[in-house]
């Protein structure tokens, strides 16, 4: 257990500058079915039951017992429920609470439990929580299944108790479930205890209230602890009175709720037999795991699939996976750590505090929204629209977390598209746009074959094809540190450019790293990223050219229709829906560029330089001081959190030097040619004016309101995802105000779920209705991140006059 101490003690240090206090925190968030957060987080964690990401309860207890004084400490949950005030063998006592630290894939709850004399200090408890968030192994992140490490210091002994129940595997509190406990061979005959839980009758594809209806609960520890399962009170009530389990295994089955069966595990901690300190420290490792099998139904090019986990594609069954897992402890936590702790270095340097926090909360969160499927020949990424209809693979959610995905990990934002482009290659989507999503609702991507899904045709348009240069920008540069994820340039790069089997960004070539198995290879760079993106693009030329097509005829005056922000309602001629279309037809040209076509490219660079000036011309305010909300509303202004795109994309270039990367996908990133191959744009004529930055910059900064931007003139609400977006392309006084009072919010915030991105900026800053949380937009609020590495940094040095003493001149 020597390396469960090293690393338990580094779980300890992870966030010692959390500041901010949100009303919720993650636990164990790995997927929409395995969501479990801390209720009330502001209060001490003994005061709710731990919830699903729904808001509903669900059975996640822990209690302390001191040997030496008879008393027994809730911890989590509410299992003191359970137990008679003045109960014989006990007393009911109460921890202090000394709060919650968090990281990216962290969170640890710390207490400090007291002894019954004065020459005893005080032992310290922390439950560690880890998720964690591995962008050099997709492997590692494809496993549903997360840890909790208790880890204890103190001088004197503690008996620590955790159980679960039925609630873990199902909605319907009525539903019959069934257990057993396995035990499982691994280092020289030793034994991992596994408690598996799962309903009677399964229901494939089925939700209640969200939670699946199909799976199996995997909740596992180290053969040294004390097992067993029945009546959460008696239990409960046995671990107080003797600190201790009867290893015995309840044979009745029956429904969650009908004496409620619990899963249960205790740890005796021998501290004060130590003798080589006054103080001993010690710790024990769980996992938790809910494991399905298939995961979704896909509409695929060769008709409705049942689609497997992708973990499969390396562990030959359940227990294999289960036992990888939980002796993997060690690297998952390394891999987790180094992310978190160059997350918080890049946040910092935005020049807020609480930039740091936000963007750890925002990790997990846009993770646990998705499920890794398909094979390493062709992984695949699916994503459920969470809190706010439960649609699948939803164009304009993935939009907004797409910041996420290319700052973290390229790759991933390859496996939440595929799906969409495999389904509308094979024909089964009439339309001449882009479709909204995949399925009505998770996990049932069946498509719309007439077409008939939520109409928001510039805006899904617009959003692929921003998406799609993107992700070729991702794969176009030179050395490691110009590629827009640092993690993403790590690896050999082998890649395969003549295969005709396995995708264009296959997990064929897992790799060891400074001793650790099973990582990525490198993400595109150099020659290798030019062959991805061409074989990538080949294969879907037709589609982005179709969906280009439709915005030359239907962006620049958009008719009444749906923006992503769909709960505002439908609205004719909005000013920042029809400049996302604009960038889009402009993406579509470095595309065009990138496939050799070019009078494609030509054609669409003209239209979209055209159509930029007359937006002009029809979006600003006749005052020139900021956009208004559509053509035609006079006296409005609106969030233009499209001018991110333009910025991301390149489109504002800094100096000279400055090469697209189409150019650098021809001809390579280590000389700019003496020829290029098709018109380059001079290095200062942005597509975007600079004076447009700048105006929305200041207007920003007088329509600001006590807990951030409002989203436009129409109500006092914000889209936290789209405030983030104009954060970064606005000045760094700008930008302060709106994380500050981001930050703000997120402290004084009367909600109740995890991080909403809708919410009012007056009041208690609580939901406006809808209600929306949990959802993986929040992916955006790495919008700056992203743009800090974008095209090798020209993104953010493009933006260097918003800080400068003349921008306002731009005016």
């Amino acid at each position: 257990m020597r390396f469960l101490l090293a690393a338990a003690a580094t779980l300890l240090a992870v966030a010692d500058a959390s500041t901010l206090t949100p009303p919720v925190l993650p636990l164990i968030v790995r997927n929409p079915y395995l969501s479990t957060w801390l209720n009330n987080a502001r209060d001490v964690p003994w005061s709710r039951w731990p919830m699903f990401w729904t808001g509903q309860e669900i059975g996640f207890s822990v209690l302390a017992s001191v040997p030496d004084t008879g008393a027994v400490y809730p911890l989590l949950g509410r299992p003191q429920d359970s137990l008679e005030a003045g109960g014989e063998g006990y007393n009911i006592s109460f921890p202090t609470y000394l709060g919650a630290k968090y990281d990216a894939s962290v969170t640890n709850l710390t207490y400090s439990i007291p002894h019954n004399t004065s020459i005893q200090k005080p032992l310290e408890l922390v439950l560690s929580f880890l998720s964690p968030v591995t962008p050099t192994s997709t492997l590692r992140q494809s496993i549903p299944a997360a840890y909790l490490t208790v880890y204890v210091r103190g001088s004197f002994d503690v008996d620590v108790y955790i159980d679960l129940n039925g609630q873990w595997v199902s909605g319907d509190r009525s539903s019959k479930i069934t257990w057993e406990l396995e035990q499982t061979n691994y280092e020289d005959a030793k034994k991992l205890k596994t408690w598996k839980v799962k309903r009677q009758g399964e229901q494939l594809f089925t939700e209640w209230n969200d939670r699946a209806e199909w799976g199996m609960l995997h909740f596992s520890s180290p053969g040294d602890v004390r097992h067993e399962s029945g009546t959460s009170a008696l239990l409960r009530q046995r671990f107080s009175r003797t600190g201790t389990l009867q290893d015995e295994v309840d044979g009745m089955f029956r429904s969650i709720m009908d004496e409620e069966p619990v899963f249960a595990f205790s740890k005796s901690f021998k501290l004060g037999s130590n003798t080589t300190s006054s103080s001993g420290t010690d710790s024990v490792l769980f996992t938790i795991a809910h494991i399905q099998d298939p995961v979704v139904q896909y509409a695929s090019a060769r008709g409705l699939t049942y689609m497997r986990p992708l973990w499969k594609s390396w562990f030959f069954s359940d227990s294999a996976l289960i036992t990888y897992h939980y002796l993997d402890f060690h690297n998952a936590q390394s891999l987790a750590s180094n992310y978190s702790t160059q997350l918080a270095i890049d946040a910092y340097a935005s020049g807020s505090d609480s930039y740091v926090d936000i963007v750890a909360l925002s990790a997990r969160q846009t993770m646990g929204a998705t499920s890794f499927s398909g094979t390493v020949d062709n992984p695949l990424l699916f994503l459920k629209e969470i809190s706010s209809n439960g649609n699948s693979q939803t164009v304009d959610v993935i939009f907004p977390a797409f910041p996420f995905f290319l700052y973290t990990q390229p790759r991933w934002l390859a496996y939440l598209l595929e799906p969409l482009l495999e389904h509308m290659l094979s024909g089964q989507y009439p339309n001449k746009y882009t479709m909204h999503d995949l399925g009505y609702h998770f996990p049932n991507l069946t498509g719309h074959q007439h077409g008939n899904d939520e109409y928001m045709p510039v805006e899904e348009c617009g959003d692929m094809l921003i998406m799609g240069l993107a992700l070729v920008n991702s794969l176009s540069y030179g050395s490691g540190h110009e590629a827009p994820s640092i993690w993403s340039a790590l690896g050999s790069g082998d890649y395969n450019a003549e295969s005709t089997t396995e995708s264009v960004f296959a997990l064929s070539a897992l790799e060891v790293r400074d001793g650790i198995q099973g990582l990525d290879d490198r993400w595109g760079g150099e020659a290798m990223g030019a062959h991805q993106a061409k074989k990538w693009l080949g294969k879907s030329y037709r589609l982005w050219k179709q969906w280009t097509g439709y915005l030359v005829e239907f962006t620049l005056e958009p008719h009444n229709q749906l923006s992503t922000d769909d709960f505002a309602g439908w609205l004719a001629l909005q000013t920042n829906l029809a400049l996302k279309g604009i960038i889009g037809i402009k993406a579509m040209s470095e595309l065009a560029a990138i496939m050799d076509e070019e009078t494609d490219a030509t054609h669409y660079r003209n239209i979209s330089a055209v159509y930029i000036k007359r937006w002009e011309e029809l979006g600003i305010s006749r005052d020139g001081t900021h956009a208004k909300l559509a053509y035609d509303w006079y006296g409005s202004w609106t969030t233009l959190y499209s001018l991110y795109a333009d910025a991301v994309l390149c489109f504002h270039p800094s100096n000279a030097s400055f090469v697209s990367a189409s150019t650098i996908l021809k001809h390579g990133s280590g000389q700019t040619p003496m020829k290029p191959a098709h018109p380059k744009r001079p290095a200062h004529d942005n597509f975007i004016p600079s004076r447009i930055y700048a105006m929305q910059s200041t207007w920003y900064a007088a329509v600001m309101q006590k807990y951030g931007l409002p989203l436009d003139s129409r109500h006092l609400y914000a889209k936290s995802d789209w405030e983030f977006e104009v954060a970064a392309v606005s000045s760094r006084a700008t930008r302060s105000q709106i994380l500050d009072r981001v930050a703000k919010w997120l402290n004084e915030t009367e909600t109740d779920r995890p991080f909403t991105d809708l919410y009012n900026t007056e009041g208690k800053g609580g939901f406006p209705g809808p209600d929306f949380f949990a959802r993986p937009v929040v992916g955006a609020h790495f919008a700056f991140l992203t743009l800090e590495r974008a095209c090798g940094g020209a993104a953010r040095r493009g933006l260097a006059f918003l800080d400068e003493d003349g921008a306002r001149d731009e005016l």
